[in-house]
C-alpha cells in the first residue's frame, strides 16, 4: 500500500509544471487566451487595493498605468522643448543686443543686462585677462597668466570645459566675494578658446539649478558667444 502511494506521489511530481514552464508556454503561444476566453474571467488576481480582479480587468488597469506614464513622459518632453526654444530666443536677442552696443562699457553692461534678466542669473562675475583697467568692477576681475589662484580653475581656463554644478568655498569667494551667499549652484565658461582668456561664472540661488549632469550645449554656444562679443577689446598678450 505504501509503495503504491509513493507511486502515485511521484506521478503527481513529475505531472506538475513550474511557473517558469507556464510563463515560457504562454509566451509561445500569445494567443492562448483567444483560445481559452473564459479563463479571462475565471482567474483571479490581488490587486494594490487588497480585492481580487479578474485577469482581464488586471491587464486594463495595467495599460492605463502605462498610459499615464507615457503621457507624463510626453509633457516632460513638450517642457524640455519649450525650455530649449526659450534659450534659444533669449541667446538670439543677446547677440543682436550685442552687435548693436557700442563700445566696451556698452557691450558689459548689454551682458550682465540680459544674464540677470532672461537667463536667471542671481549673480555674474567676469574673469578675464586684456581688457583696460577702467572696466574692473564687483563683477568684472582683471586677472594675469599665472596667478596662483587660477589653479583652481585649470579645467575652464586650460582645457576650455564648461562646468556645472557647486563649487567649492574658496572658487565662490574668489568669483563672487560678498555676493558669494546668493550662489548655491554655477556654470563657468570658459572664454576665448583653449587656453581660455578668462571665464564667465553665472550663479544661481537655486542648488539644483546648475548640475554636473546637465546638457552643456547651450552653455558652449553662449560661451562662443560673449568670447567673440570681448575679443575685440581685448589687449594684447604682454610677453612671457
Amino acid at each position: 500500500m505504501n509503495t503504491q502511494n509513493n507511486l502515485d506521489t511521484r506521478s503527481e511530481a513529475a505531472s506538475e509544471i513550474d511557473a517558469g514552464q507556464v510563463a515560457d508556454y504562454l509566451r509561445r503561444h500569445p494567443d492562448f487566451f483567444e483560445q481559452q476566453p473564459q479563463l479571462l474571467t475565471q482567474l483571479e488576481l490581488s490587486h494594490p487595493s487588497g480585492a481580487a480582479v479578474s485577469l482581464i480587468e488586471r491587464q486594463v488597469e495595467s495599460l492605463r498605468e502605462q498610459n499615464r506614464q507615457y503621457k507624463h513622459k510626453l509633457m516632460e518632453l513638450v517642457q524640455i522643448g519649450r525650455d530649449n526654444d526659450a534659450l534659444h530666443q533669449n541667446l538670439h536677442r543677446l547677440t543682436v543686443a550685442l552687435m548693436q552696443a557700442h563700445g566696451l562699457e556698452a557691450a558689459l553692461q548689454t551682458l550682465f543686462d540680459h544674464l540677470y534678466g532672461e537667463f536667471n542669473a542671481d549673480a555674474v562675475a567676469l574673469a578675464i585677462q586684456g581688457l583696460p583697467r577702467a572696466v574692473a568692477s564687483e563683477q568684472v576681475r582683471l586677472i594675469h597668466a599665472g596667478e596662483p589662484a587660477l589653479c583652481q580653475f585649470e579645467r575652464v581656463l586650460q582645457q576650455g570645459q564648461c562646468l556645472c554644478g557647486h563649487l567649492r568655498p574658496e572658487q565662490l569667494d574668489y568669483l563672487f566675494g560678498d555676493r558669494v551667499t546668493r550662489v548655491q549652484s554655477a556654470a563657468l565658461l570658459p572664454l576665448g578658446g583653449t587656453p581660455a582668456v578668462g571665464m564667465l561664472a553665472i550663479g544661481n540661488e537655486d542648488a539644483n539649478y546648475y548640475h554636473p549632469g546637465m546638457d552643456t550645449h547651450f552653455l558652449r554656444n553662449l560661451s562662443d558667444l560673449i568670447g567673440c562679443a570681448l575679443a575685440p577689446y581685448l589687449e594684447a598678450p604682454e610677453p612671457a
